[in-house]
């Protein structure tokens, strides 16, 4: 940020700056210099000593810093300070402000031809719009903050990257999502760019989409370089969200216990950090941890507050997934009517390119509460909607059952050879779990 520019533009620049003050070249070189090395140093013939440049910039009552690269004097500075407001609004949970902030920082951090600044910015516009479900802009943002980060090295642009993966993950693109992610670690790992940050991040970002399409040995082994990871790394809120991430696959092997003190950890480190977006994932989470061990009612009142806290900051996808985990534990509980109200307000907020895992849980969910209700025809359209949407995603674990589910429903109402396609289609995607799917694992990291 501190690089000089060249001779011609810091001469043009000393001799617009000399005439706005009604200077002379004589003022501006004496005591030290003669007024023909003002001449020459205004024309870009000459590369001026930084101790002319300081002589210079004294006579013209502005900082040396402004006069070599044209940017006001702390600007930089400032910006950073300004960008961890912005991050501390976003963290927050209001997205919307935070966006009105990071788009001011990018308009001036382009003016001022700050790329770095400007990368951030766009990082932190990409989280924002990821937060209000905006995925299509999201992609523009990460992609962006790449391109502005393509001459430095990989480790530097890995939030990008896993940013831009998380909004194919959200549209439900997961087979594009684990692409990135992974070919994105494979590249760290064979190069010997072995950063803990970087790393950790990949790795607690690749659980979720393994764990939507069947890959469940695969989550588990980035859970395990995951935790492995986390002593190295100097960032608490990235430890946090791995904390979080680790939790699904103890809880797809049913370490309930394991899985409860993990959000523990993570939601003491979100409350330290005051990240209200993700303290109120964990609630989610430990929401869904009650409901897997049948504490319905604590599962119900984990669940409120985490889409008391999400949908009070409009984190729209995220709130859409609660929603759902909530029906889901409202049925149980025996109230479906206010389930299926709050499942028909989740699909009219989504739609397949925007949610569309989400949409189909929704569905599935409607498909069972239809069928409770002795509504077969409605079941059935859920129960294919809902297909549909998942084998668009490639989301083989959820397929299988759903597949059971269509099958169970099918067979009970005589159509035994439809049945038995669905119990098919079911088993093709529950076999070898994410091989069909799924290249070799990458690399490992040295741990």
């Amino acid at each position: 940020m501190s690089e000089r520019d060249d001779p011609v533009t810091i001469g043009r620049r000393v001799q617009q700056l000399r005439a706005e003050r009604g200077l002379t070249q004589r003022q501006l070189a004496e005591p030290a210099y003669t007024p023909a090395y003002i001449s020459t140093l205004e024309a870009g013939r000459v590369r001026p000593s930084e101790e002319a440049l300081r002589h210079v910039a004294g006579r013209l009552g502005i900082a040396y810093e402004e006069l070599v690269t044209g940017r006001p004097a702390h600007l930089a500075t400032d910006l950073r300070l300004r960008l961890t407001e912005a991050q501390r609004t976003l963290a927050s949970g209001e997205a919307e402000q935070a966006a009105e902030q990071y788009a001011a920082l990018l308009a001036e951090a382009e003016a001022h031809e700050l790329t770095e600044v400007q990368a951030v910015a766009l990082l932190g516009l990409g989280e924002c719009a990821l937060d209000t479900g905006e995925l299509d802009a999201a992609r523009g943002y990460f992609e962006g903050s790449e391109q502005a980060l393509a001459d430095v090295p990989l480790p530097a642009r890995v939030p990008a990257l896993r940013g831009r993966a998380v909004s194919h993950y959200l549209a439900g693109e997961l087979r594009y999502a684990v692409y990135l992610l992974e070919s994105t670690l494979d590249e760290l790992n064979r190069g010997g760019l072995h950063d803990p940050d970087a790393l950790l991040l990949l790795y607690a970002s690749v659980i979720g989409p393994y764990m939507d399409m069947g890959a469940h040995a695969r989550a588990a082994q980035a859970a395990e370089f995951a935790l492995a990871l986390a002593p190295q790394s100097g960032d608490p809120a990235l430890v946090a969200r791995m904390h979080r991430s680790v939790a699904r696959t103890l809880l797809a092997e049913g370490r309930i216990a394991e899985a409860d003190a993990s959000l523990a950890k993570a939601a003491e480190l979100y409350r330290t950090l005051q990240i209200r977006t993700e303290l109120a994932n964990c609630h989610w989470m430990r929401g869904y941890v009650c409901a897997q061990n049948g504490e319905l009612e604590r599962a119900e009142g984990e669940l409120r507050q985490a889409l008391d806290m999400l949908s009070a900051k409009r984190a729209a996808l995220y709130s859409s997934q609660v929603a759902v985990e909530l029906a889901d534990v409202l049925h149980r509980r025996g109230k479906s009517e206010e389930a299926a109200a709050l499942l028909h307000d989740v699909l009219s907020d989504l739609s397949p390119e925007r949610g569309a895992l989400h949409s189909a849980a929704a569905h599935r969910l409607l498909g069972i509460i239809a069928e409770d209700a002795r509504d077969t025809e409605a079941a059935e359209e859920h129960y294919v909607r809902a297909l549909s949407l998942l084998e668009r995603a490639g989301a083989a674990g959820d397929l299988a059952d759903l597949c059971r589910l269509l099958g169970d429903l099918l067979r009970r109402t005589g159509r035994v050879e439809a049945a038995l396609d669905a119990y098919r289609t079911g088993l093709g995607h529950r076999t070898a779990p994410g091989t069909t799917t799924l290249g070799p694992a990458p690399a490992q990291p040295p741990l």
